[in-house]
């Protein structure tokens, strides 16, 4: 084994010129190359998903509670159902739940002197907690409840605001069509704007509060739309609404809803890019395991008068074999971790300055996000290594098949 390890050493850290030098070198690119791009495939793709996941369930939770409507959209005005503290107080036992919060939904239209433009107003409470919110807030702040009445402030998104001309602090009349078919104003002011960069929300959503909707339905203060519910962990939303629907107290006419429902066209997209990333990645695996063996056959072919005066001394086809095995695997390995640095030192530019900038319209963010899971990096690199050494074996059983007569005489 040690003097495999010496000859190795020599072969590899020679400084004569030659062409399998040439080939050493294009190999550990190739290697740097395929390790970079796969850590950094992954990174961005979990990041992205992350991201995106993140701004839809800060938008509306993780699940929602409301009345049973098989054939009703699920975006769209809710049947009321009255609020129920003992089954809240059975959800909040859950270990899963984070908070749980009532709403309800109205459309309406909002007017200035020249536009017009039609929303469906979110009403919350009081007990809402704003930092699900904060990351899309433009300008502004958010609604100042009132104890005694209804809060007059509306938050807008980015794009009603560019519609109607208008911009924070503004005051905008807001039409309401009541159950008895009449039409009811009322002036709201415009406390903040705020941006999803999800069209399908931006274009739909304004924020008030829920009491205003409940006034406008003549809705007693028990009555709302549902309730939405936030957890810790996204992956486990099915798990959390079915032991939520489960509890004794639950209404048999309600339903526990993840918020996947709500957007599905998003969720199925975001999937996608784990087959495009399973792609990218196995493609990588197979351009750097081809240079690997391309550089071992032409290093054996180059080294064969060496092969027939080691074999001629008394050394076995396996000790040449690990002569070789091991100067791949220097390789291999150098080719490994500059390839990690330099991802790593990337994917940390990217979230420090963001230089890599999407098209918010198209993929619902305006930089690249980045999310590097360790568990991950470390699974490449052991897995790139191990891969390669097992490919690494096949040319070596070349050197089993040369005679040393032969070989020393080779040319």
């Amino acid at each position: 084994m040690k003097v495999a390890g010496f000859i190795a050493n020599r072969i590899a850290f020679n400084q004569q010129r030659s062409f399998s030098r040439f080939i050493i070198r294009l190999s550990i690119v190739a290697t740097v190359i395929s390790v970079m791009v796969m850590i950094v495939t992954l990174a961005l793709a979990n990041g992205f998903q992350e991201k995106v996941a993140d701004k839809i369930f800060s938008f509306w939770g993780h699940i929602r509670i409301q009345e049973r409507q098989p054939d009703k959209a699920v975006i769209a005005e809710e049947t009321p159902i009255t609020k129920n503290d003992t089954l809240i107080q059975e959800i909040k036992k859950n270990p899963d739940v984070v908070s749980i919060h009532p709403f309800a939904t109205k459309y309406a239209i909002l007017k200035t002197k020249e536009d017009i433009e039609g929303v469906l107003l979110k009403g919350l409470d009081s007990t809402y907690n704003y930092d699900h919110l904060k990351q899309f807030m433009q300008s502004g702040k958010f609604i100042q409840f009132n104890d005694s009445t209804y809060s007059r402030d509306i938050l807008i998104s980015s794009y009603t605001a560019s519609q109607l001309k208008v911009k924070t602090n503004d005051r905008i009349l807001i039409y309401f069509i009541r159950p008895d078919g009449t039409l009811r104003p009322d002036k709201l002011t415009i406390t903040g704007v705020y941006k999803t960069g999800i069209e399908e929300y931006d274009k739909v959503f304004a924020i008030g509060d829920i009491k205003l909707i409940q006034r406008l339905n003549d809705w007693p203060p028990s009555d709302i739309g549902g309730y939405e519910v936030f957890i810790k962990d996204y992956h486990d939303i099915d798990k959390v609404a079915n032991k939520i629907y489960d509890l004794n107290d639950f209404p048999p006419t309600w339903d526990a809803r993840s918020v996947k429902d709500i957007s599905p066209n998003i969720f199925d997209w975001l999937k996608m890019q784990d087959t495009t990333r399973n792609v990218l990645i196995g493609f990588m695996i197979i351009v750097a395991v081809i240079n690997l063996i391309t550089c071992l056959i032409i290093l054996v072919l180059e080294r064969v008068r060496m092969i027939g005066i080691l074999k001629s001394l008394g050394a076995t086809d396996w000790t040449v074999q690990k002569i070789f095995l091991r100067h791949s695997l220097i390789i291999t390995i150098t080719g490994i971790l500059i390839g990690a640095a330099l991802a790593l030192g990337f994917l940390y530019l990217q979230e420090a300055t963001g230089f890599i900038k999407l098209k918010e319209e198209a993929y619902y963010l305006s930089t690249a996000a980045v999310k590097i899971v360790w568990w991950q990096v470390g699974a490449i690199c052991a897995g790139t290594l191990f891969i390669c050494f097992l490919v690494l074996m096949i040319p070596t059983y070349l050197v089993k098949k040369i005679q040393p007569v032969k070989a020393i005489r080779f040319r």
